[in-house]
């Protein structure tokens, strides 16, 4: 009996990493039935995620297990997923979201962070990429700490290369609290831009719409790709973009909704505004 057990139990890996995945398809909307661009979702334990579509599409291969959904300006939902579909609708629900709060008092000009040293200018550089046809939902950035109420008026950033044909980005914002480190997102709804193809250097000066006050913390400016050209996709299948290396650690999360992960370098993001006094 033990032996059994024993060879049972060493089998166990095999067989859950073998689990057959299936194909769901489906659409996203809202309560008016709109249809939600660029949603986040993925099996977070299992490390599976996935970005939708500009018109709310989407599509995953993940074995048998609860698919989750994250937008920013609706509430997180889940969808049991029992074998393939191609039909699902999904249906979230706007997020109460308490309004910007402005304080009074005086206020100094100045830059919450630079991008740091760039290292192995012209060699190294931090990759991003989308493959088989869908963002994964990749994000990585720089950290930020305020030891005062901070007004942000501009983040700026490089782009190194970028060879992905109708490529729309996003930066997301999370506050990085407690010892083990959650990330809570602290904007109101996403901020979204067009990166061009281009073996040049970009530069980007991204101004929220708004009113983005920080709170004394930590936290972690995040740069994500969220659509693309999908003709390009079906003919390349791979394509990616490319920053320089700044040293100073930051985080990195390899899918959407997956887990975040210390990263000794990041992509050179200022953040500049105005500090409380």
């Amino acid at each position: 009996m033990r032996i059994k057990l024993a060879i049972a139990l060493s089998l166990l890996p095999a067989l859950l990493s073998a689990q057959e995945h299936v194909t769901v398809r489906g659409r996203i909307i809202n309560d008016q039935g709109d249809a939600v661009e660029y949603v986040q979702l993925g099996v977070p334990k299992l490390q599976i995620g996935s970005i939708s579509t500009a018109d709310g599409r989407f599509e995953i291969d993940m074995p048998c297990d609860t698919l989750e959904f994250y937008h920013v300006s609706y509430q997180r939902t889940s969808y049991p997923v029992t074998g393939p579909a191609d039909d699902v609708v999904i249906i979230l629900h706007e997020q109460e979201l308490p309004p910007a709060v402005a304080i009074g008092g005086n206020t100094k000009e100045k830059y919450l962070m630079r991008p740091g040293m760039n290292v192995l200018k012209n060699i190294g550089v931090i990759s991003t990429s989308i493959n088989n046809g869908h963002p994964s939902g990749r994000e990585l950035g720089s950290v930020a700490r305020t030891t005062k109420p901070f007004l942000v008026k501009n983040i700026q950033f490089s782009v190194r290369s970028n060879h992905i044909p109708g490529c729309v980005a996003s930066i997301n914002i999370y506050r990085i609290e407690g010892k083990k480190e959650s990330f809570v997102n602290v904007l109101h709804k996403p901020i979204y831009f067009n990166v061009a193809v281009s073996n040049d250097p970009q530069d980007f000066d991204i101004q929220p719409v708004e009113t983005l006050l920080l709170e004394p913390g930590r936290y972690f400016i995040a740069f994500q790709i969220v659509g693309c050209n999908n003709e390009a996709l079906q003919e390349f299948r791979e394509m990616s973009m490319e920053f320089n290396i700044y040293l100073k650690s930051s985080y990195i999360r390899e899918v959407a909704l997956g887990e975040m992960e210390h990263l000794p370098v990041n992509i050179g993001v200022a953040v500049k505004g105005l500090e409380y006094q």
